[in-house]
């Protein structure tokens, strides 16, 4: 009995005493399983008593760890910078421009035209840029067959080719439009995928209005290609003529999804403009069209091309460039073949 009539309350390690049995056997120290449900799975049948209090009372303790203010600090710390960094992709993905600034390549330095004529239409607060030249035959009657209107590949201008298209037809009249695109050459920016189509549509209408209603035809090269269909896909056209035609969501997904886990190529790809899906347009396209693909293009392969031209909804004729790349120069006994694709495809219009 203690001062003032009061018991002395057992200690922690004596209540569980009490209920621990064995623990002071004379045995040697084994282990034992414990039955099923028990919390203590293996217990020492001998140890010292001291040891054997302590390992009683944190059997029954709730199996938790107990966190000290600072640890529980970093724990926040940490993820407040994951979702930091998280918010900051999502951020930069989404809102950044990021596919314009991965796939265009604008230029704006001085380039000989060769002689080719410029002019400028408006267009959202600003103005597009085309450079026009006539075949020599066109020249020569001071009359035009046919326009085509010509949208070139990425990193490449207008007035660097223009001139030089407008003889490659050969013995027909017609005269070239080359569209410079919004942040190329002498184009308004700023450069985005999303300016491409409108820009195109603006370019088309232009030339309808100043020609009357003429013969237009569409030639696309490269990303090109894909403004072309998408003209070709809202407006009469007479025909087309596609110079490896990317389905650039389709490229970015299966060629360059897999190094980046698609953390990249996923966000990316859902951000092209669907007036850029060359599938999607080719489907609802109807004017006959020339698909002129390089054998060996590194940039667009044979595969993805071939998903734009079994697309196609409209008579198509293929001539395969051999040995060619992407940006090779079309040269050889195939520009005659070439030429006999034109001939089917202007002499469908003019019937």
């Amino acid at each position: 009995m203690g001062p003032a009539g009061f018991q002395p309350a057992e200690s922690v390690a004596a209540v569980y005493d009490r209920g621990y049995q064995g623990a002071a056997s004379s045995k040697p120290p084994t282990l034992t399983k414990r039955r099923s449900g028990d919390r203590r799975s293996l217990v020492f049948r001998r140890m010292p008593e001291e040891a054997s209090k302590m390992l009683v009372l944190l059997s029954v303790l709730p199996r938790r760890s107990i966190v000290s203010p600072i640890q529980h600090y970093h724990r926040m710390k940490r993820r407040w910078v994951l979702l930091l960094l998280g918010g900051s992709y999502f951020v930069v993905i989404m809102f950044g421009s990021l596919p314009d600034k991965l796939i265009l390549f604008p230029t704006t330095y001085r380039i000989d035209p060769h002689g080719a004529a410029r002019q400028t239409i408006p267009f959202q607060n600003g103005e597009l840029e085309i450079w026009t030249a006539r075949s020599r035959l066109a020249r020569q009657r001071n009359y035009v067959d046919a326009y085509v209107l010509r949208f070139y590949g990425n990193a490449d201008r207008a007035e660097r080719w223009v001139a030089l298209d407008a003889d490659a037809f050969g013995e027909r009249a017609v005269e070239i439009w080359g569209m410079n695109y919004p942040g190329f050459g002498g184009s308004s920016g700023p450069a985005r995928l999303k300016r491409m189509s409108p820009a195109a549509l603006a370019a088309f209408d232009a030339l309808k209005s100043k020609a009357g209603n003429p013969r237009i035809y569409v030639f696309g090269a490269s990303i090109g290609s894909a403004v072309a269909m998408n003209v070709a896909a809202n407006r009469e056209v007479r025909g087309l003529i596609l110079h490896n035609p990317p389905p650039l969501r389709q490229i970015i997904l299966r060629n360059y999804g897999w190094w980046n886990l698609w953390l990249l190529a996923g966000p990316v790809a859902l951000q092209i403009p669907r007036e850029l899906d060359s599938v999607a347009n080719a489907k609802r396209i109807h004017a006959p069209a020339i698909f002129l693909l390089a054998e060996n293009d590194e940039i667009v392969p044979p595969k993805f091309q071939r998903l734009v031209v079994d697309s196609f909804a409209g008579e198509k004729q293929v001539v395969t460039l051999p040995g060619a790349y992407h940006n090779s120069p079309i040269e050889g006994p195939v520009v005659e073949e070439i030429h006999r694709a034109y001939d089917w495809l202007f002499g469908t219009a003019f019937r």
